[in-house]
């Protein structure tokens, strides 16, 4: 009987060695940015350390603007380009992979799930990409210019065209499986929660439509175009609009439940992210970054940067990284606006910053592609555990459980050989 339970802790102790190892594996592959604003529902916010510092890892040159707002998936950077190519780079090191040519400007911003990129391109095609090798899967020409960020989810692409489309793609064969035809652009990149697709277009509507048939659930009518992003957390539907305003939205009916003005000169472009019972966003050209009380829109705190607000900000931890007009990335407290570091770079910034493993990574009008931060040996664990901490602990607690897995062999071989002297 000794021997049995001897047997039964050592396979217990084997498969807790399996189990750390899968830990281990999964605490470095849940840091990913796989699509514009982090996640499905849009909310720009990962459970992680962001940069603390504002050193250059790399930077990777291109021909052209880099509007792209980058996705980042498993040590893989993937972004567009003006100068029409769709480029995939070494997280760490910036050395490129592969490029993939479309026949126009690369406004876009790439969605990975699985193995495929999907991104749009200004010569009217959406593509799905070899995340491997940049070969072309398929490839879906709408009537206008995609410049749209696609969204991906259960087998099923959105993304929009300036030919006043929203389309849901067939993910594997890029087969229309339906599309809605509004009055205007649809720059919009589509944000998901509980089956309900939801957008913005330039006819100055929000739309809510069923994920899968694309049935209109409820439409609501802003004062202006639309171009920023939604947001979809607790409960609500948050968005910008050209009419200086960002609004609350319910979620489920359309209903009106506030909005406050962030910004003026026709303009909120500027995507909300929501992290912590915060809701943030930008005044496109009050140069204000706003933290708002997602409940009733009053401000928390703005800070002013030196330029535009366009873009969509990066919250990891307690760090707030947006982007600017004036050229540089801020790193800003997410609880109190306090200012942390700039980055400057020599042009303005469209693309909303990626932030994965203590790295931030965005393009530039100067036709780069910048990562900021911590070098690899000093990233953190998904944890927020300095990885030399971290594996360090890893490593202890396997010698431990080898020890032990160990004495439990050997006191089960002795008491085995003491039964055979016995018979």
């Amino acid at each position: 009987m000794k021997r049995f339970y001897g047997i039964v802790t050592l396979a217990i102790l084997c498969l807790s060695v399996v189990s750390l190892f899968s830990f281990t594996v999964n605490a470095q592959q849940a840091d990913s940015w796989p699509m514009f604003h982090c996640n499905l529902a849009h909310t720009g916010y990962l459970n992680a350390a962001g940069p603390s510092t504002n050193q250059t890892l790399w930077v990777f040159k291109t021909s052209g603007h880099v509007w792209s707002s980058p996705a980042v998936v498993n040590g893989v950077v993937y972004f567009g380009s003006f100068d029409h190519n769709v480029y995939a780079v070494n997280a760490k090191d910036g050395t490129k992979i592969w490029s993939f040519h479309t026949g126009g400007n690369i406004y876009s911003s790439p969605a990975v799930d699985g193995n495929i990129v999907y991104i749009g391109s200004n010569d009217r095609n959406i593509y799905a990409l070899n995340a491997q090798n940049g070969a072309l899967v398929w490839n879906y020409t709408t009537g206008g210019l995609a410049e749209c960020p696609p969204t991906v989810s259960g087998g099923i692409v959105y993304a929009g065209s300036n030919d006043n489309n929203l389309y849901a793609l067939n993910a594997t064969n890029g087969e229309q499986i339906w599309n809605i035809t509004t009055g205007g652009d649809v720059l919009s990149s589509p944000a998901l929660s509980n089956g309900i697709v939801y957008f913005g277009s330039y006819d100055h509507k929000v739309y809510a439509l069923d994920a899968l048939s694309g049935a209109e659930k409820w439409n609501y009518t802003t004062g202006s175009v639309i171009e920023s992003s939604p947001l979809v957390a607790d409960g609500n539907v948050y968005i910008g609009s050209y009419d200086n305003q960002t609004y609350a939205l319910n979620a489920d009916t359309g209903a009106f439940v506030w909005k406050v003005t962030t910004g003026y000169d026709l303009c909120v472009q500027a995507s909300p992210g929501f992290a912590n019972g915060i809701l943030y966003t930008g005044g496109s050209f009050d140069n204000n970054v706003y933290a708002l009380d997602p409940t009733t829109g009053a401000t928390k705190w703005n800070y002013t940067t030196g330029g535009g607000i366009f873009t969509a900000p990066a919250i990891a931890g307690n760090v707030e990284y947006v982007t600017s007009l004036d050229n540089k990335t801020y790193a800003l407290n997410a609880q109190t606006g306090a200012f942390l570091w700039s980055y400057q770079t020599s042009g303005d910034i469209y693309s909303s910053p990626a932030v994965v493993n203590g790295v931030a990574y965005f393009g530039s009008y100067d036709g780069n592609l910048y990562a900021v931060g911590q070098n690899a040996g000093t990233n953190s664990s998904s944890s927020g555990i300095p990885n030399v901490i971290y594996y360090g602990i890893v490593i202890v607690v396997l010698i431990v459980i080898i020890a032990v897995a160990v004495v439990v062999l050997r006191k089960g071989i002795s008491e085995l050989l003491q039964f055979s002297l016995f018979i």
